[in-house]
């Protein structure tokens, strides 16, 4: 029989949970999936489920070693600049053949109003000349940057779950959803809280991009933040692309 290869997959996107399933049903290959643990009910990946961090740099290594790790997928969220930068040199400090897979962010089309900004620290700082009711879709890391706003300024708060405790905001309205949403419920929603201008992280993905188009439909601005730089190394943007080259180390 030939040997197990062990796989460990850095996940939180949708794109890791489908990859991992599909990796985890070939041959030869015994899968780890590792969440930083922000999500209270993750979605079923496939493979062994590890929850929590790992220390930093030479924590990992520790890790990759003491599990025998094989092979490595970083396909964390295109925001998480930390864990990837920690994935790469760990990797590469043991000699991993390894991989990251990140979907295509999105490109402003015709139709669309973006203002890119680099990061949340920036898009807050905008804030006052774009109106006076937001939607704030950038996930519970960086609200605190919004705390400054202006006491007009009147947030819309949308997180997956229920934070674990108060918002860092003055004047903020909360709404718990998961996606996918319908671009009918977005417009919607958008229509019923009078919003001015749409905040939201350049993620990519098909998930959540019913906002974007429903901030197209009703030629509301949109506050885009720039994808941070990613640290070099081979990137695919498709999981068949990821399973093409996993099938390729496995031979």
């Amino acid at each position: 029989m030939a040997e197990r290869r062990r796989l460990l997959v850095l996940g939180g996107t949708g794109e890791a949970v489908e990859f991992s399933h599909q990796a985890a049903a070939l041959a030869g290959v015994d899968l780890i999936y590792t969440l930083a643990g922000r999500t209270r009910t993750p979605t079923q990946a496939g493979g062994r489920l590890h929850i929590g961090g790992f220390g930093g740099i030479d924590g990992l290594c520790d890790f990759l070693s003491n599990e025998k790790i094989d092979l490595v997928v970083d396909a964390t969220h295109p925001f998480s600049t930390r864990m990837s930068h920690n994935s790469s040199r760990a990797a590469a400090a043991l000699g991993l053949p390894a991989l990251v897979l990140q979907r295509p962010p999105w490109r402003k089309g015709k139709g669309d109003n973006w203002i890119q900004v680099p990061n949340n620290r920036e898009a807050a700082n905008r804030l006052p000349d774009l109106g006076k009711r937001f939607f704030l879709t950038v996930g519970r890391s960086g609200l605190e940057f919004y705390a400054t706003a202006p006491p007009q300024c009147h947030l819309v708060v949308r997180l997956v779950e229920p934070p674990s405790a108060p918002l860092p905001l003055a004047d903020a309205e909360l709404i718990i959803e998961r996606a996918p949403n319908s671009l009918a419920h977005e417009k919607q929603l958008l229509m019923d809280h009078g919003i001015d201008c749409l905040v939201s992280k350049n993620s990519g993905g098909e998930a959540t991009y019913a906002k974007i188009a429903a901030a197209r439909a009703l030629e509301l601005p949109v506050l885009m933040i720039r994808r941070p730089r990613r640290p070099e190394g081979e990137l695919v943007t498709s999981v068949a692309t990821a399973l093409s080259w996993l099938t390729s180390q496995l031979s």
